[in-house]
């Protein structure tokens, strides 16, 4: 791969480079000398689950590892128990230490379905942060004014709103810049919202003489749903830990018109391959369908493996093209009357008793198609019935 292959990879699926020409520079002196960019990316584990839209600066982290450069994972122990307040008019609750270690340990299993093992590093705060003197920290603070925090849409907002603001919070900032300085990062990725907290770091390798990081900054992947960003709180992701009929199913129920976004943000396709992807659209000789289920396959296989992509596309078919029930479902076996709620969890159709009530709210529960909508009723099986949730999860009901 020449110079401007790389160059014109890594650019590709960005929203922002800060400043390009330093990236540039970087590279050719990385190639020159052998020494390989140090890509920092941080995650605060303040859940257990990823999805799709989290792994899209992953996924660059990844073309740089593949061009011999070293991946460093930050894992933000001391910035998850205060909680990054971009975009937030209210203050998170604190997590304590160990169920951020143990969110931590779940993400970075997620996280390597992307990275290689062999070219990631991964540090916590507390290598730095837990040796620190209140003489430390004050110098850190000292170094950033409050004009700088109020010029941040979230604190400004929030301050002018009458909001609760609370000092740890100016904190998160000043903490995520100071690990670029620890692990001393020459790049650094994030979604677009964590401009103003990557920028903090330039700041702060600046105050330490230090070269200023490259901000690379990844767009928002748009959900399944094509109007709001992915979020597991909208119910509109597609998760790592998804079988690969559920990420099959759920990619092929996007708009059409966000099969781009979806192309760009949630595959590894190179630009030239995206760019007649855009074609196809625009001159409507292809059916948008057909151009879905490659996308499908492409996020299946990512994750899942070719094989399990193509078992996903078939079942699919199967069940969505043809109407049919699959032959394969999971059963659960009840001795009476059971709660429809318990069956729903205990079936693993839904995760928690909150999710099979939302669902019900929906109108995406079905008993043998017809819709239950009471979230307290009992279901009476004789012989044996089909639970639905949606249009991808199944389960068989069988009287004992």
């Amino acid at each position: 791969m020449t110079f401007e292959e790389k160059l014109k990879l890594l650019e590709s699926g960005v929203e922002e480079i800060i400043p390009r020409a330093d990236l540039v520079a970087k590279l050719k002196s990385a190639d020159k000398t052998g020494k390989p960019l140090r890509v920092k990316y941080g995650i605060d584990p303040t859940g257990h689950e990823v999805h799709i839209g989290h792994l899209v600066p992953i996924r660059k982290m990844r073309q740089f590892q593949d061009m011999g450069h070293t991946g460093v994972i930050i894992i933000g122990d001391f910035t998850a128990q205060i909680g990054d307040p971009t975009g937030r008019d209210e203050s998170r609750p604190p997590l304590t230490a160990e169920l951020v270690k143990q969110n931590a340990a779940n993400y970075m299993e997620q996280l390597y379905r992307v990275l290689d093992p062999e070219r990631t590093e991964v540090h916590w705060q507390i290598e730095w942060f837990g040796g620190m003197t209140m003489s430390d920290v004050l110098k850190l603070l000292g170094k950033f004014t409050l004009a700088q925090f109020l010029a941040h849409d979230t604190f400004r907002k929030r301050y002018e709103n009458g909001l609760p603001l609370g000092m740890h919070e100016l904190m998160y900032p000043i903490l995520m810049a100071y690990d670029s300085v620890a692990v001393e990062a020459d790049i650094e990725l994030g979604a677009t919202e964590q401009k103003f907290n990557i920028l903090c770091g330039r700041d702060m390798q600046r105050y330490f003489d230090m070269p200023e990081q490259v901000a690379i900054l990844s767009p928002i992947l748009i959900g399944t749903d094509g109007k709001q960003k992915m979020s597991k709180s909208l119910n509109n992701y597609i998760a790592v830990l998804d079988t690969p009929a559920d990420k099959y199913g759920k990619a092929m129920s996007i708009p059409d018109a966000s099969i781009v976004n979806f192309f760009q943000y949630a595959t590894t396709l190179p630009p030239s391959e995206i760019d007649m992807v855009k074609r196809e659209l625009k001159g409507g000789e292809v059916n948008p369908k057909h151009i879905k289920m490659r996308l499908a396959r492409e996020i299946v296989a990512l994750y899942d493996g070719a094989e399990a992509a193509k078992e996903a596309e078939a079942a699919f078919e199967k069940v969505f093209a043809r109407g049919d029930v699959p032959d394969d479902m999971p059963v659960l076996e009840v001795e009476g009357p059971v709660w429809v709620v318990k069956a729903l969890t205990e079936g693993g159709l839904c995760k928690s008793n909150g999710e099979a009530r939302r669902m019900m709210k929906q109108d995406a529960v079905k008993l043998d198609d017809v819709k239950l909508t009471d979230a307290d009723a009992e279901l009476d099986i004789t012989g044996e019935a089909v639970l639905k949730v949606g249009k991808r999860r199944f389960l068989r009901l069988v009287r004992k």
